[in-house]
């Protein structure tokens, strides 16, 4: 599971209601748990949907499961201090916690305003403007730097996609082990079930859940509460075809696999 506030309604309701001894809960941001599924070190979880996209070979994804947003979603920014269009041979730090985020910035950047920075991905926490025109920062980070930083330029990643493609955008998809779906199958239906009720329960008790997590960034509980209510767990027929948009765009850049379409998911 994701460790960032925007997987609360899920990753709370899961930790309060699910036995712990009968599922191993690993928490970890994007990237590492991209690496732990890719090296089966886990069966399943959230991953970013770039992850799917490189080895669409080994996954299958979940029915009905994403992290998504139909346009602005609050916590994943490129903070600069140039106008983005102009950021031509500019340099920008890239957040290494998800490349999912690090895709699509380079598609809005070099497909939708035509601009080619010079990208160096590391730590956040290493910003110096004196050394980066801008930084790509997501999540829990984000939303920090959201509320202490001055930028000139802030780009939502999620709006500046919905307005040049008509299409809300999916972060993170939930995927399974290609071979977990026949080996496992009842256990994967069991793993599903429960998470499909921890994300309805969870969107029905959005006030607990932000007096629960609001704290780890000081944030009001209201500003949690409009945040997470920005924020879309399912993966219906549009998010669908917003992968096939996200994902055609990065098999033509040649950053994925031509086999991550047409999307296995996997009904339950």
């Amino acid at each position: 599971m994701v460790n960032f506030i925007n997987t609360a309604p899920i990753h709370e309701t899961w930790k309060s209601t699910v036995q712990p001894s009968s599922y191993r809960l690993i928490e970890a941001v994007p990237s590492k748990l991209n690496r732990m599924l890719a090296a089966r070190e886990i069966d399943l979880g959230f991953v970013s949907s770039y992850e799917y996209c490189v080895r669409p070979e080994q996954y299958r994804i979940l029915s009905d499961l994403s992290i998504s947003a139909n346009g602005s979603v609050g916590s994943v920014f490129l903070f600069s201090r140039i106008k983005p269009q102009a950021l031509n041979g500019c340099r920008l730090l890239l957040s290494r916690q998800s490349e999912t985020s690090v895709g699509l910035l380079k598609i809005i950047l070099e497909e939708f305003y035509g601009v080619k920075p010079g990208y160096t991905s590391g730590s956040v926490n290493e910003y110096d403007g004196g050394n980066f025109d801008g930084v790509l920062a997501i999540g829990d980070q984000a939303l920090t730097m959201a509320r202490q930083t001055d930028f000139p330029y802030r780009m939502d990643l999620g709006e500046v996609w919905k307005h040049h493609t008509g299409l809300p955008f999916v972060f993170a998809l939930c995927c399974v082990q290609e071979e977990l779906c026949v080996s496992r199958l009842q256990n994967i239906k069991d793993v599903h079930r429960q998470l499909v009720r921890c994300r309805k329960q969870g969107q029905q008790n959005l006030d607990w859940i932000c007096k629960t997590v609001a704290s780890r960034l000081v944030m009001d509980r209201k500003d949690c509460q409009n945040y997470l209510s920005g924020i879309e767990y399912d993966l219906d027929l549009e998010k669908q075809e917003a992968l096939n948009r996200f994902f055609s765009y990065l098999i033509k850049r040649g950053e994925a696999s031509s086999n991550a379409l047409p999307l296995k998911i996997q009904s339950l």
